[in-house]
């Protein structure tokens, strides 16, 4: 079958395999072998073993600048048990996503407009024989996202199922308080130690151009900022991030580093004219006397 001939030519591919092992790779070549005109893009391997919340955020992130096709989703951390393996169909058959029904696959699905289908994977004769329980990315998931791509109809691949009896994925909402603050949660720190709040910009239209921010092992403030570059020297910034969300950072460094922030972290954003004081008093006290110790040369000869 030549690519022209696929319904699919392209294989969107996350997971947490890592680099370190082959897993990676043996999925690769088990969708080459069934599908070969078929390319696979890696969006990313490194989610944090068993985070199915970061590899669902970092899925949904990424799901609407997917080239057109199957989006295969593996952090499996349940695999082998008797959570279900499943396709999601959506806007009609245009795309699918294959995975785990754990909560992975769901956020994406919910950026994309939500599920038209969905089917439980229970049909053998589109798997790999399996010679252990812990491997349904290369078993299963594989598999299947390569006969998807050659045409095969969802509904040969497994059980039909309501999309609503599906895992919904637990994507944190953030909250305006009676006081006018937000209550939100770091929903993502990227390499460069940016920290994504699941805040959206629009929620700070009327608020001064500094804002506090406050946690449990945070207290500043921040300027509302366009760009990396416009961060004052030394200080905070509270800008758009390339998904349109509000991110914590500095310019050249880490903010999760200085501000030792961790996904999933709960931060209270407030007016910088309206937030609470909840510094401790600073005591200055004279510098100490350091006793410089006597050299070799100065030091008395033994008798």
């Amino acid at each position: 079958m030549t690519g022209s001939e696929l319904r699919f030519d392209t294989i969107s591919f996350l997971s947490d395999y890592g680099r370190s092992d082959e897993f990676v790779g043996v999925v690769h070549s088990v969708i080459r072998t069934i599908a070969p005109a078929v390319r696979v893009i890696d969006i990313t391997h490194d989610v944090p073993p068993h985070d199915v919340r970061a590899g669902g955020l970092a899925l949904a992130r990424s799901a609407q600048y997917m080239a057109p096709g199957v989006a295969l989703a593996v952090v499996d951390p349940g695999v082998g048990t008797g959570r279900k393996s499943v396709v999601i169909e959506v806007a009609d058959g245009a795309a699918f996503l294959v995975g785990p029904d754990n909560g992975l696959l769901a956020p994406a699905v919910a950026m994309v407009g939500g599920a038209t289908g969905a089917v439980i994977l229970d049909n053998a004769d589109y798997q790999l024989p399996a010679m252990g329980r812990t491997f349904d990315g290369r078993d299963v998931f594989a598999p299947v996202a390569a006969h998807l791509c050659l045409g095969v109809p969802i509904t040969e691949l497994g059980t039909a199922v309501d999309p609503i009896q599906l895992l919904p994925g637990l994507l944190p909402v953030s909250e305006v308080a009676d006081d006018g603050s937000i209550k939100a949660e770091i929903l993502w720190i990227d390499r460069f130690g940016n920290a994504q709040i699941n805040v959206e910009p629009e929620f700070l239209d009327d608020w001064p151009d500094v804002v506090s921010i406050v946690g449990g092992r945070v207290d500043r403030n921040a300027a509302r900022v366009e760009t990396f570059a416009d961060i004052p020297p030394g200080g905070f910034g509270l800008l758009v991030d390339s998904y349109g969300l509000l991110a914590i950072a500095v310019d050249r460094g880490s903010a999760a580093a200085e501000l030792e922030l961790v996904e999933g972290d709960e931060i209270t954003l407030w007016p910088s004219d309206r937030a609470p004081t909840t510094s401790s008093p600073v005591t200055l006290q004279a510098k100490p006397t350091v006793t410089r110790p006597e050299s070799s040369a100065d030091a008395p000869e033994s008798p």
